[in-house]
């Protein structure tokens, strides 16, 4: 794969980013790309391992030794005929994927690992632009009727899977546009909202009716659902937001995540958002570390945010795999992570537990109240203790606060409607073709497993519809990742 000496040779590069000042001006994507000749010395760089542990990372089995070759080579086409064999959308991955993948790279044992996402966006980019992404109709039409339920990527994937197989597919979304959190959670400084409106069209050509404005459940009940479609797919994703139920949660100025990120998502989109939540002038806390949290940080700097800080419960990871108890490779690594919004301005701090919010005498949030933890290890093997340091109360000015603290799984009132039965973590349980408890009931996604990748929710999605169509059909054609 690759140049055989590549690795040896040439060394890893991304394209560099616009500049803080210039980026925060704006709501577009932030990264630039590389040239012809230094993706093609990127993909030079990949090993000819023996066992490419790649495919281990990705959940969706790409054959990524394949891909970064035939960039080596400038067989551009072949590149995304090779990326498109097992992932629908890698315009989305290539951009908002973590890249496990990279992390499993045999290069990043002792190097810097192959710059996987970087030619994956590239190429489907190029695609795009050279007009080779077309629709994939079927040759003929099944006649059967599949409803799927939340157009995130889990329900997209398996919506264009199901048409290509011939079936007649409505995708019901209960917000005003198509994508899920791909629309409406991620920033479009991340990703920006044309690459699923072509999409769309894509599959609109292919045979899926897109059904916006659509709450399954309230609008249309799911016996309705599962008298007028042969089969039912879930994929409503994650949606239920862990709280932090502590006194003065009630206080103005205190909202959940997915109440503030939407809402400027349909700003940048042209719409009108009456009382939006903003933090023009403002001093934002943000509760919570993650993805979700970085999203709220790149937007609060655009905005016009006085100062941000974002505090974790956990303890601060380490920097690198040396640490001892980091995952070795190719494991995923819980190691300390900077993304472009903590370049663009924020006091992080960890190990910091909120106990309560104070307000002013209009019932507005004014400060936040804390302590500072200690994390003590078990000696039973068990989970490491919180404890609070004694004399380490402090107190912090606050005129918002964003809750970026996960989610609990799939909202309950539809999946109580449909009767499908729930595994133990209250996500909807499915066997190993994804069929719920209820015949011609299946599942996906987030709704199946829990708050997870874009690459998990793409895979189900793909799998999922693979058991739609042997329940159908009694047999399917569909293609299964490299990885089963």
């Amino acid at each position: 794969m690759g140049k055989i000496t590549g690795f040896m040779e040439f060394d890893r590069k991304l394209p560099t980013r616009r500049p803080v000042e210039e980026r925060l001006r704006d709501w577009n994507e932030l990264e630039g790309k590389l040239s012809d000749e230094e993706l093609s010395l990127q993909g030079a760089r990949c090993m000819d391992c023996g066992i490419p542990f790649c495919h281990q990372g990705c959940p969706l089995g790409n054959i990524i030794p394949d891909w970064n070759d035939f960039t080596y080579r400038g067989q551009w086409e072949d590149a995304i005929e090779r990326l498109h064999s097992t992932n629908n959308f890698p315009e989305f991955t290539g951009r908002v994927c973590p890249a496990p993948c990279e992390e499993a790279c045999v290069l990043n044992i002792n190097e810097t690992p192959v710059t996987i996402k970087q030619i994956e966006k590239q190429t489907i980019d190029r695609a795009f632009k050279e007009g080779w992404v077309k629709p994939q109709t079927p040759e003929k039409k099944t006649g059967k009727k599949v409803a799927v339920i939340g157009s995130g990527p889990a329900g997209l994937a398996c919506s264009q899977q199901l048409a290509r197989a011939g079936h007649d597919v409505t995708l019901f979304e209960r917000a005003d546009r198509i994508g899920g959190l791909l629309r409406y959670g991620i920033p479009d400084f991340k990703m920006e909202k044309h690459h699923i409106d072509r999409r769309m069209e894509q599959m609109a050509a292919e045979g899926v009716t897109f059904e916006t404005g659509v709450e399954v459940g309230v609008d249309v009940t799911a016996d309705e659902l599962k008298k007028d479609f042969d089969a039912v797919v879930i994929s409503t994703g994650a949606t239920q937001a862990r709280d932090l139920p502590v006194p003065g949660r009630e206080l103005g100025g205190i909202h959940l995540a997915m109440e503030f990120l939407p809402q400027q998502n349909k700003v940048v989109a042209g719409d009108t958002v009456e009382s939006q939540i903003r933090a023009d002038g403002k001093k934002v806390v943000i509760l919570g570390g993650g993805d979700t949290g970085s999203d709220c940080l790149g937007t609060s700097n655009r905005q016009g945010a006085v100062s941000v800080h974002q505090f974790e419960l956990l303890p601060k990871p380490p920097e690198s795999r040396k640490d001892e108890e980091v995952a070795p490779w190719p494991h995923w690594p819980m190691i300390l992570r900077t993304s472009s919004s903590h370049e663009e301005g924020v006091t992080r701090d960890w190990c910091i537990n909120t106990k309560r919010f104070s307000g002013d005498e209009h019932g507005n949030v004014k400060k936040l109240h804390g302590v500072r933890l200690e994390w003590e290890k078990p000696t039973d093997g068990g989970r490491p203790k919180m404890v609070e340091i004694p004399g380490s109360e402090f107190e912090i000015e606050a005129d918002l606060v964003l809750f970026a603290l996960g989610f609990l799984g799939p909202e309950k009132p539809l999946l109580e409607q449909f009767g499908v039965e729930l595994d133990g973590r209250g996500n909807v349980a499915a066997d190993s073709k994804y069929a719920t408890s209820v015949p011609g009931v299946f599942t996906c996604g987030d709704a199946r497993r829990g708050q997870s990748l874009v690459v998990w929710a793409i895979w189900e999605g793909r799998e999922a519809a693979r058991g739609v169509d042997e329940y159908l059909m009694g047999h399917t054609t569909l293609p299964t990742s490299p990885m089963i």
